[in-house]
């Protein structure tokens, strides 16, 4: 495949994609973080001041400059938008987490919690002098939503207890099951290993919360039949919408959820999903017309940081999201889903729908957040094609590729893309037959819009299904597949989770790390790394981490075809392979930290960190495009140093700054598809799907 990774750094880009279409993510220690430095007074500036200044290129998101702006040149002052604003930390909670010992991190979280409260009171106070209100603090995050008139918004950034403000954007949603992805391989094993023949590995381990469009708690694939006796699956649900209903009038969350939770007793286990024994928390943030907004999602992260203790929160699945504008460094639903993720729970996002334009062109930087995160699991879809074969498996193609795509602006005018890549994984999501909700007797909203996903012929609506496509089916098959190692251990941290996913993946030849990330989910083989891993915790980078040893072919035999293992752990702008990722505990899989962190930008090219990573391990510089076999024998698609390097901002003969690079137009070719350039990405319409054959109706 031809080589054009110079001509990522030639790309200007401004991403408008739309994230997720739904197809339809107290201890006793005293030690103390470092409280910095007041930050310096900004003086206060006149409505005409021009938003081009430092202080708004680095506290204010880029859109929400641009709105403040033309509010202000259209004299239009007293315009308002719903905004969140993102406290100052005590010291960078997400930051310096993994610095802090096990018995400091409680306290400090509480502490924190006060001081977010102290803040928010007297932001809110300042709000409210400005003629805006305050409707949600987020005291266990650090960020408050409210509504403020666009003329206030340069003033309310310069306020030294703010640290940076964003729109509150609108987010939306984005047996075969079992087969394809490896949970019903005879060599995974049901046996939990703990000699009592009355459990078994099905994904029972704490409880796995589903933020979403609600769920119909009737459906039967919701349900366990338990010799003639239903036992509901969802143990607790909870609206942020403010519409005061849990149910699923729109008809997303319901078939998220049954991707894991289809029950082995429905329709003699056809449909069974990959976690059949899961617990679930419906948390419903997508309204009845499948939309929400980003300060809902907050607050359902907030709540789920402020409960996981009580209710043994270990997976959250996100199959929605919103367009990525800002840096995941100021991103506040990417702050929020990383302080989730440092409170101890595996937290997994749809990639996005946005990977072709409306004449089938690929589409590159078109993945949303909050899976521009680096620490969340970033799903994008396969096409499985119907088949429990592993051979004609393909990336759908409207799965959302990377890099991504998240910025900021440097004091110099120039934009600093993150580029980091994206999705880790892809899994299953074409065309896969799940529950069909109803809601007061009503079929749900895609159903009744979309009559051509409905299939099979039952007449009681508990037991209906319908078709659905996207990274938003593709997602919860990698949450219930976390689920069932956090079964098998516990202990098991977030990243090491991630890494094992990753790590036991197929890669897909033909596709490149942008597409697939690391591969094909491989439950089969995540299951049995796991079960190789000692039970408790590993505090030592370089520690033994196996009680044996790793299989000798390191594959799984799918109904009589050798995967092969990628044996790679995408980082930031490249990839780690190598045995000791399993063998040997890694610094980076330790709470607190990030896998990317492990892979430091020198400035032309990644190195490998000496604290986060041990042992015998090769380092790939960039993405590559796969072979279909080890990830380490694939080819450059592009570099880490196009990848990382800073840009130049460049200007044209009048003097306005142009490009964070080079002068180019939208359609730039990298490869093999199109990167999406500023004014706007394609809608890719892919509710029905790629077009090709998909699973079947039980009979």
């Amino acid at each position: 495949m031809k080589y054009f990774a110079h001509l990522l750094v030639l790309s200007a880009l401004l991403l408008q994609t739309l994230s997720v279409s739904v197809l339809g993510q107290s201890l006793r220690g005293e030690k103390r973080l470092v409280v910095p430095s007041a930050p310096l007074e900004v003086p206060a500036a006149t409505e005409s001041a021009a938003f081009d200044e430092t202080v708004s290129k680095t506290k204010i998101a880029p859109d929400l400059e641009e709105d403040a702006t033309n509010a202000l040149s259209q004299r239009i002052p007293n315009e308002t938008r719903q905004v969140i604003i993102q406290l100052r930390s005590e010291g960078g909670l997400n930051e310096q987490f993994s610095a802090l010992s096990l018995d400091a991190r409680s306290s400090t979280l509480a502490r924190e919690n006060r001081t977010n409260r102290k803040l928010a009171s007297v932001v809110g106070s300042k709000v409210g002098a400005m003629g805006g209100r305050v409707s949600k603090a987020l005291n266990n995050i650090g960020l408050v939503a409210a509504e403020l008139p666009l003329a206030k918004v340069r003033e309310l950034s310069e306020d030294p207890n703010v640290l940076y403000i964003s729109p509150d954007r609108e987010v939306s949603s984005f047996q075969h099951i079992g087969n394809t992805t490896g949970i019903n391989l005879p060599s995974a094993g049901i046996d939990l290993g703990d000699n009592n023949d009355l459990t078994w590995l099905n994904g029972n381990a704490g409880r796995l919360a589903v933020i979403d469009s609600g769920i119909d708690t009737s459906h039967r694939m919701i349900n366990q039949n338990w010799y003639g006796q239903f036992i509901g699956k969802v143990d607790l649900s909870r609206d942020f919408t403010g519409e005061n209903i849990t149910g699923d009038p729109y008809g997303h969350g319901t078939h998220v959820a049954s991707m894991f939770d289809g029950d082995s007793t429905f329709k003699n286990g056809a449909y069974r999903g990959v976690a059949d024994g899961a617990r679930i928390l419906n948390v419903r943030v997508l309204n009845s017309v499948g939309t929400g907004r980003a300060s809902s999602l907050i607050a359902a992260l907030d709540w789920i940081v402020a409960n996981k203790t009580i209710w043994d929160i270990r997976v959250v699945n996100m199959s929605l999201g919103t367009p990525a504008r800002d840096s995941y460094l100021n991103d506040p639903l990417c702050i929020a889903a990383r302080r989730a993720v440092n409170a101890g729970v595996v937290v997994v996002a749809s990639a996005g729908n946005y990977g072709k334009d409306e004449e089938g062109n690929k589409l590159y930087g078109t993945i949303g957040s909050p899976g521009i995160e680096p620490s969340v699991i970033t799903v994008g879809a396969a096409n499985t094609f119907g088949t429990d074969s592993r051979l004609d498996d393909q990336v759908a193609s409207y799965s959302s590729r990377g890099p991504t795509r998240g910025y900021r602006t440097l004091p110099n005018g120039a934009r600093k893309y993150d580029n980091l890549i994206k999705p880790d994984v892809v899994a299953p999501g074409n065309k896969i037959i799940g529950a069909r909700a109803y809601y007061n007797g009503r079929e749900n909203a895609l159903a009744r819009t979309y009559s051509s996903l409905r299939v099979g012929d039952d007449p009681v609506n508990g037991d209906k299904v319908m078709y659905m496509s996207g990274t938003s089916m593709a997602a919860p098959m990698v949450a219930g597949t976390a689920m069932m190692l956090l079964q098998l251990n516990p202990l098991l941290t977030p990243n090491l989770v991630k890494a094992i996913i990753m790590y036991s993946a197929q890669p897909l030849q033909g596709a490149n790390s942008l597409e697939q990330g690391a591969g094909l989910l491989n439950a089969e083989g995540a299951i049995r790394i796991t079960r190789l891993i000692r039970p408790g915790r590993f505090n030592g980078n370089g520690s033994p981490m196996l009680l044996g040893h790793l299989p000798a072919s390191q594959s799984s035999n799918f109904w009589g075809t050798t995967v092969y293992w990628g044996k790679g752990v995408i980082t930031n702008y490249g990839l780690i392979y190598g045995d000791d990722l399993m063998t040997r505990w890694q610094g980076m899989y330790a709470n607190g930290v990030l896998v990317s962190d492990s892979t430091p930008f020198s400035g032309v090219s990644i190195t490998r960190s000496r604290t986060l990573t041990y042992g015998d391990l090769n380092l790939f510089q960039g993405a590559i495009s796969s072979s279909g076999v080890l990830v380490s024998d694939g080819s450059l698609f592009l570099s880490s140093d196009s990848m990382g390097g800073s840009p130049t901002p460049r200007f044209n003969r009048d003097g306005v700054l142009v490009s964070d690079g080079v002068l180019v137009s939208d359609g730039v070719l990298v490869s093999d598809g199109v990167l999406v350039g500023d004014g706007g990405a394609y809608v890719a319409h892919t509710i029905l799907g790629d077009d090709t054959a998909a699973m079947q109706p039980a009979p």
